[in-house]
């Protein structure tokens, strides 16, 4: 089948180059010539495992092409994918949809046949119903059809979870033909066992943002109970493991420590109180504020806790930040809660050096003030803390006999509760959670 990915940031090039995969004919839109071209050549302008290889593959083969014209895309196919970005408004918790708006306002003037625009954004609720009003009202004596298809990637395993989904859902209004088009665009996977869940558009919009306020209600639960471990002297990590058998709850996301970040939870969760609040019903996601002042309360507990370890001073000290990412196998910087905390410790007079193996340039980009390492022994040399901010298995596999060689006090800040205690303290390090 031939399609249109409209936006080819990290949602839409993973998407564009799983349906080629699939065995699609697929166009992607990037309006930005920078990008455009790095992709138009094969190459990925972030990090995300296995993507790089599946990108050039399928633009070598002419399965997947690039171009930067609405036209273009108008002409080549009539089923079209959003997947532009949706950041939080300067100053409110509302989402940004200005991209979203664009793509319809750009694209539905251009078309002569009928059509089947998929929305794989994520939005608020009743985002799909607005939108398909518009495309109605711009459409030239056409149909025009919207639907929506919730994405649900993680960075770091994007690819295997597009083209291997816990479940594909698909929004659509009645008497539409996009359950019979999204039956043949994900033929493959449903053949495997996929569940495929056709539902009304405003309960598929929900089921995104629902997804991820559950992941981050459970992270800032665990968090909450490692405050309450911290005042009791009780372990979180022991708590967690026990709790996690439980098959109600389960052990993952379950992990106590810096708390989360990057481009999709923070802003999801804002995103989702300010329409719930719109809809009247700001009420019943009242809990999802506390969950926002836990994840960032662990930000600050963490700055708190380097003080503290450094003597009650921050003033003059050189602390190690290993990880900037706001989570291994990405080089994603937004919100990140390890940049975040590298910043504040360096406003506390402290010099701070960070090292990560992907996001260094990223966090160049936002945080030009911090020093950078080469590697994570260099981030070390003479560092009176160190801080373990990412879980990379580069930083898990450190040997702290060797670390402890370069720094100038034996001082180790788990943020990620990834490391192993007894290995670090056996070696004269003051290990600290």
């Amino acid at each position: 089948m031939r399609m249109v990915v409209l936006g080819l940031g990290y949602l839409g090039a993973t998407h564009a180059a799983c349906m080629a995969e699939l065995g699609h004919e697929v166009l992607g839109i990037e309006v930005v010539p920078e990008k455009r071209a790095q992709l138009a050549a094969g190459e990925v302008p972030f990090y995300e495992p296995g993507l790089p290889e599946l990108l050039k593959r399928h633009i070598d083969s002419g399965a997947l092409t690039v171009s930067g014209s609405y036209a273009d895309a108008a002409d080549f196919a009539d089923v079209f994918f959003i997947a532009v970005g949706t950041p939080q408004k300067k100053g409110e918790y509302s989402a940004d949809l200005r991209y979203v708006d664009a793509a319809i306002e750009e694209l539905v003037p251009l078309l002569t046949r009928d059509a089947l625009i998929l929305g794989k954004s994520t939005v608020p609720v009743g985002t799909a119903r607005r939108l398909s009003e518009r495309a109605d009202e711009l459409a030239k004596d056409i149909d025009v059809e919207v639907a929506w298809n919730p994405e649900f990637l993680r960075e770091g395993f994007a690819v295997d979870d597009t083209l291997h989904p816990d479940r594909v859902v698909l929004g659509t209004f009645p008497g539409g033909n996009a359950e019979v088009v999204c039956r043949e665009i994900y033929k493959s996977m449903i053949s495997d066992g996929t569940p495929f869940i056709v539902t009304d558009p405003p309960t598929a919009e929900l089921v995104k943002t629902s997804a991820n306020a559950f992941l981050a209600t459970k992270i800032s639960f665990i968090n909450a109970i490692a405050e309450v471990c911290d005042a009791a002297g009780a372990d979180v990590k022991a708590i967690a493991d026990a709790i996690g058998y439980d098959a109600r709850i389960g052990r993952k996301f379950l992990n106590a420590g810096l708390g989360f970040g990057g481009g999709c939870l923070p802003k999801d969760i804002r995103a989702f109180m300010a329409r719930a609040g719109e809809l009247g019903a700001a009420e019943a996601l009242t809990f999802l504020r506390e969950v926002d002042n836990v994840n960032m309360r662990r930000r600050t507990r963490m700055v708190e806790l380097t003080r503290e370890v450094c003597g009650g001073s921050l003033l003059g000290k050189r602390i190690a930040i290993l990880g900037s990412a706001f989570k291994p196998e990405s080089d994603d910087v937004r919100d990140s809660p390890a940049l975040n905390v590298a910043g504040q410790i360096q406003l506390q007079g402290a010099s701070v050096t960070v090292f990560d193996p992907k996001a260094m340039d990223n966090s160049r980009k936002l945080f030009p003030t911090l020093d950078y390492a080469a590697t994570a022994l260099e981030a070390c040399e003479a560092a009176d803390a160190v801080l373990v901010l990412t879980e990379w298995k580069e930083f898990i596999q450190l040997d702290p006999v060797e670390v402890a060689k370069v720094t100038r006090t034996q001082n180790l800040i788990d943020g990620r509760m990834c490391l192993d205690p007894l290995a670090w303290k056996r070696a004269g390090w003051s290990y600290r959670v």
